[in-house]
């Protein structure tokens, strides 16, 4: 390409204009598929910007699926021809390794939704009574908030010392959904959002979706590791991490004092916004100051009532420093459509009467019951747990690998994660883990038969199992 100069008139920031600018060309035919675009230095000199903006905006245009790039090679537009993936051959890395249907004759130990322990009869009963009490609204769009809606929200997401006033909540679609909102929110596209190499990961796949790009931050047998989150700091400049301090997905490390007030302090120094989901730590009783009482200033703490009351109810609320709530609260209705009356009146029902409690110490109690099973089965093993958290986190022995011991699991009748699935990017640190949950099905004589199965495997090593049958 000779003698082309992008329009970078408006407003937002260089990296982004610039690439709406090649985007536009690409559309009205200026810049024509194949076309090499200038080198990042010749460009970044025309322009009067520095290498590493255009290096930014020319990672934009490949998330946007515009170009294509390779070292000592260039960046080309793509086109029909050249490189486009065809919608049959569409990049399938978001869906994780879970069956998107999960198969009907299997044990589901690849779930930790709160245990059938029978509320939805309760769930009927205030189901019922709010479709009485306000047809109106149920009728038309969600406009307004009503006060009590924030009041639940305040009140569960409140543990130990820390007490969100009403003012900083968002009231969600779960926990999942509070999260997005303020990745969304709060960052653009290209941007960094910081992660564990394993965590809940359907996170970090989500906010690939939207543009946003994946730092991993190492950790070790205590959680997150400040000093590898400062080096990441530095040299890719998160806008956020994503973290579980407290019985952490999958690897249920709770994070100590010290490492999340080393945590915060790094958070500080390198204007990294928090994002703490305390969704499993709400099961617990560790008395740990939550992040938020360390950084209260740029943390945003998220959890909800699906692993302790009904996933199905999609009930979730978001903490946040008051200048972000507006913000998040819009992107929260441009991302889901907004939230729906009768599910936010019945949640915060549940809340404000005290039976989400109760349902949720009934689980735990259940949960409890489960987990006592778990251990005694899986004794001799190594495998890390908590009473009141429903799932294990598996260590193998050798020879196993945890994508065919997953395998061997679903030829026996029991669906599990291998450690694959909790990847929040492309890691080369290979775990020899697997997950599995004790809450999905429905009686405890299930619990005891996939466990044994696990048992049974573990016993055999891979001799004892054939796939080729």
């Amino acid at each position: 390409m000779t003698n082309w100069v992008p329009d970078l008139t408006g407003s937002g920031p260089l990296y982004q204009r610039l690439a709406d600018a090649i985007e536009a060309d690409i559309d009205r035919g200026v810049i024509g598929a194949g076309a090499k675009l200038p080198p990042q230095r010749d460009l970044a000199y025309d322009i009067g910007a520095t290498v590493g903006t255009v290096g930014r905006a020319y990672q934009l245009l490949r998330e946007r699926g515009l170009v294509s790039g390779e070292v000592g090679r260039g960046t080309y537009v793509l086109g029909e021809n050249i490189g486009v993936t065809k919608p049959e051959e569409a990049d399938t890395s978001v869906e994780g390794t879970r069956y998107a249907d999960a198969p009907k004759d299997k044990l589901r130990f690849d779930s930790t939704a709160a245990p059938d322990i029978g509320q939805g009869a309760i769930v009927a009963d205030v189901l019922s009574r709010a479709a009485q009490d306000h047809p109106h609204e149920i009728s038309s769009y969600t406009r307004d908030f009503p006060d009590r809606w924030y009041e639940a929200g305040a009140r569960w997401l409140s543990r130990n010392a820390f007490r969100p006033a009403a003012d900083t909540i968002v009231p969600t679609l779960g926990t999942h959904a509070a999260v997005m909102a303020a990745i969304a929110a709060l960052t653009t596209p290209g941007d960094y959002v910081a992660f564990e190499h394993l965590t809940y990961s359907q996170i970090s796949r989500s906010a690939g979706l939207i543009g946003r790009r994946t730092a991993l931050v190492a950790s070790d047998d205590e959680g997150l590791d400040p000093a590898d989150f400062e080096r990441v700091c530095a040299q890719k400049h998160p806008k956020m991490i994503f973290l579980m301090p407290t019985a952490q997905n999958p690897t249920l490390v709770t994070l100590s004092s010290a490492r999340r007030e080393a945590i915060a302090r790094v958070a500080r120094e390198y204007n990294v916004v928090l994002i703490e989901d305390d969704l499993y730590g709400h099961l617990t009783d560790d008395p740990t100051p939550l992040l938020a009482e360390f950084a209260p200033e740029r943390t945003i703490i998220a959890g909800g009532l699906s692993k302790s009351v009904a996933a199905g109810l999609r009930g979730g609320w978001l903490s946040c420093p008051p200048a972000y709530r507006h913000r998040i609260r819009v992107a929260h209705k441009m991302m889901t459509g907004g939230m729906p009356f009768l599910l936010a009146e019945v949640n915060a029902r549940l809340v404000l009467s005290g039976q989400a409690s109760e349902i949720r110490e009934r689980s735990i109690a259940e949960i409890s019951a489960r987990m006592a099973m778990v251990r005694e089965s899986l004794t001799g093993f190594s495998f890390k747990s908590h009473d009141k958290v429903p799932f294990v986190w598996l260590t193998l022995p050798d020879p196993w690998l945890s994508g065919t011991f997953k395998n061997a699991c679903l030829e026996h009748g029991v669906l599990i994660d291998d450690e694959d699935e909790f990847k929040a990017g492309r890691s080369e640190r290979v775990f020899h883990g697997v997950r599995f949950g004790v809450s999905q099905p429905k009686r405890r004589e299930d619990i005891a038969g996939g466990v044994g199965v696990i048992r049974r495997l573990l016993d055999e090593g891979r001799a004892g199992y054939d796939s080729f049958s």
